[in-house]
């Protein structure tokens, strides 16, 4: 027969806490960079993707095309 197993966890009276591992990066920390820096390096990208989308749209309205293959 199978005895009687106490399986209630332990009581104590000191708080809990949860750890948790820092992430792993292989980038040097000379290049990583701050949340500020990062979010007005994308506002910058995206400023500059509306800038050339609407030069592609005048460019295609004027019926100007680019060769950018073409050696100077």
């Amino acid at each position: 027969m199978m005895g009687c197993m106490n399986t209630s966890a332990p009581t104590t009276d000191l708080p809990v806490e949860q750890l948790t591992l820092l992430p792993v990066t292989t980038t040097p920390a000379r290049f990583l960079l701050s949340k500020e820096t990062r979010e007005r390096g994308l506002r910058h990208v995206a400023e500059i993707r509306q800038m050339l989308a609407a030069r592609t749209s005048t460019d295609l309205a004027a019926g100007v095309t680019h060769h950018h293959d073409r050696a100077a």
